[in-house]
């Protein structure tokens, strides 16, 4: 087994992501689904904007999200993907770079612009997504960059990427890669609606060539096609080596070798939902690098997804390492 350079890899969409606070009524007359995420094209994107007014513009992606937070803690971590070479590719390169996080993936000279998510929080913290992917669905497999997959102690798999054929391909060979150094694959589903467009294909994965996998209690119920919770954790185990399952206000379930581990949700009062699972996984990922205990993993997971819903954007504001005194 090679040594690792990286304890983190996030493979993932590169967006900016545009927050603002509307009314449940904002919502219905834009016939959106509340509480999920709904991809869109430029023109869309460019209407929505203008409605919207934006309260919060920054740098954003699930897994890029989950790396600015593993940064927060300490973690020595690398992103791969997609933006266009345009001024919001640059800055979301430079925040990332500013925070410590790898990143060096081409950007798209020619195509689409870089990718951007509008979110819309409503008066009880859920966040509903209107995605313009943009240029981070080029991702191809020629950028995942063979050295620094193989020089990472786990990559982190982002489902929201997987729409396209040559992101599946981005995956297999990603996955690939990591096994033959030895080294782990963890999996996000993201949605529940990705894992209904996706359903055979992240079976396939999770049995096949992902060690970690995260999903929150609507993922692992659509992913398994059950109606109980209970019923899709009892299927999920012995799959992969651990199955991290959130619950929101109820916690989270930590399913490994016929096992359970039960984390209580960290109280706080929500004002945004955004990113809640993106620094969950950020915590638990950290930990597992740390070789801390999985219950351990799972408070630090669910003391990170606490500070982010306490105030609007994605990312922690405050050091991530103040938590860790509180899990010592």
């Amino acid at each position: 087994m090679s040594e690792p350079k990286y304890a983190l890899t996030g493979i993932g969409n590169a967006l900016v992501d545009v927050l603002a606070q509307v009314d449940e009524s904002f919502i219905t007359s834009q016939n959106m689904s509340k509480g999920v995420m709904q991809l869109i094209e430029e023109p869309r994107a460019v209407e929505l904007y203008a409605l919207m007014h934006p309260e919060e513009e920054t740098g954003g992606g699930s897994a890029a999200n989950t790396m600015a937070g593993f940064a927060s803690f300490g973690g020595n971590g690398a992103f791969i993907g997609k933006v266009a070479d345009d001024q919001i590719g640059k800055t979301f390169m430079k925040d990332l770079q500013a925070i410590g996080v790898h990143y060096n993936t081409q950007p798209l000279a020619i195509g689409p612009k870089t990718g951007r998510c509008l979110i819309m929080v409503t008066p009880d913290a859920e966040r509903t997504m209107n995605t313009y992917l943009g240029a981070s669905i080029e991702l191809h497999p020629t950028d995942i960059n063979p050295d620094l997959i193989a020089s990472s102690a786990i990559t982190y798999l982002e489902g929201y990427l997987f729409d396209r054929q040559q992101a599946k391909e981005a995956f297999i060979k990603a996955g690939e890669i990591a096994h033959d150094a030895g080294h782990r694959i963890a999996l996000t589903l993201s949605d529940p609606f990705c894992v209904e467009r996706h359903r055979e294909d992240f079976q396939m994965l999770v049995d096949k060539h992902v060690d970690i996998l995260f999903a929150n209690e609507d993922e692992i119920k659509s992913l398994y096609e059950e109606d109980t919770f209970e019923s899709a954790a009892q299927k999920v185990s012995g799959k992969c080596g651990i199955a991290v399952l959130t619950r929101s206000e109820k916690g989270s379930v930590i399913v490994t070798e016929g096992e359970q581990f039960i984390i209580e949700a960290a109280g706080v009062n929500p004002i945004d939902s955004t990113g809640a699972g993106d620094q969950y996984a950020a915590g638990f990922l950290y930990g597992l690098t740390e070789g801390m205990p999985l219950q351990k993993c799972g408070e630090l997971g669910a003391l990170a997804a606490a500070e982010v819903i306490s105030h609007m954007g994605p990312r922690p504001e405050i050091s991530y390492r103040d938590i860790l005194k509180k899990v010592a």
